[in-house]
């Protein structure tokens, strides 16, 4: 099995939007470590080393390729947890594929053939999040183009879909759609979901509703999600990026705890394995 899909449990794929300093990421990755170690379920940590696709010229963008990577592995001596980062230009495939367990598409760049096939072509497990504007069943394409490069464990992951009111919506349908025509876990983005996106904040970043993150989560694990994607911190207030939709660290197993909880009654009325 992939660590993207863990025999038989939850995935759980967490840790700050931006790779900080190396005291910051292992606090997170031992938060979630432990969380997840308590609940029996299986956990990833996630933290860009640039996001290249913000508001304004002038928001953080992290600490580049090669800083970001030796974080990334500072991570992974410190807490034994699997990393993944995310690409956003083909160019650094190679070397993101030698220093992490799995890679990430972002969701505006998921129809990017040469990314994808970059992606795919390392050989590692590969997180696809769905576009803004893409139908569910339309995420077979680029899971296509990944696994025809050479890696055979994707998953997709749901953040959402725009409908010009400032808001993502969440199509509950997407998860089983998703798993049937992408044959793959199908996850669930339960902090970007919450974003308002540009400058829904009122400034040059963009705002969010954390209050909704619960709420939405609940509803796509009761939906089919094979696991959760949250962006955590233990001062969001003062993280570098994506603050206003992030969930507390102190908060992240009182979610895992209900998220568990639905699946359990979930796969019982189903007759699924637990």
């Amino acid at each position: 099995m992939s660590i993207l899909a863990p025999a038989g449990g939850f995935l759980l794929i967490a840790g700050p939007c931006l790779l900080e300093d190396d005291a910051l990421n292992i606090r997170v990755a031992e938060g979630v470590r432990e969380v997840a170690g308590r609940l029996g379920v299986s956990a990833i940590f996630k933290a860009s080393f640039d996001k290249a696709n913000r508001t304004s010229a002038a928001s953080p963008r992290g600490p580049g390729l090669d800083e970001g990577l030796e974080r990334l592995a500072s991570v992974r001596r410190a807490t034994g947890l699997p990393v993944l980062t995310d690409i956003h230009d083909p160019g650094q495939a190679g070397a993101v594929g030698q220093g992490v367990d799995a890679i990430q598409i972002p969701a505006f760049l998921c129809r990017q053939t040469d990314l994808l096939t970059a992606a795919g072509g390392t050989g590692l497990p590969v997180n696809i999040k769905k576009g803004q504007w893409l139908a569910p069943e339309d995420m077979r394409y680029p899971v296509q183009k990944v696994r025809e490069a050479g890696s055979p464990a994707v998953s997709v992951t749901e953040r959402g879909t725009a409908f010009g009111y400032g808001r993502w919506i969440v199509d509950m349908r997407s998860f089983a759609i998703m798993r049937e025509v992408c044959s793959c876990p199908a996850l669930f983005d339960a902090t970007h979901s919450v974003q308002l996106p540009g400058a829904g904040g009122g400034g040059a970043s963009s705002g969010g509703e954390p209050r909704w993150i619960e709420t939405l989560a609940r509803a796509a694990v009761a939906a089919g999600a094979d696991g959760v994607f949250v962006e955590t911190h233990p001062d969001p207030g003062n993280a570098p990026s994506d603050g206003a939709n992030m969930l507390p660290l102190d908060r992240l197993q009182g979610l895992l705890e209900g998220l568990l909880a639905i699946r359990e009654a979930r796969d019982g009325a189903t007759g699924e394995s637990a």
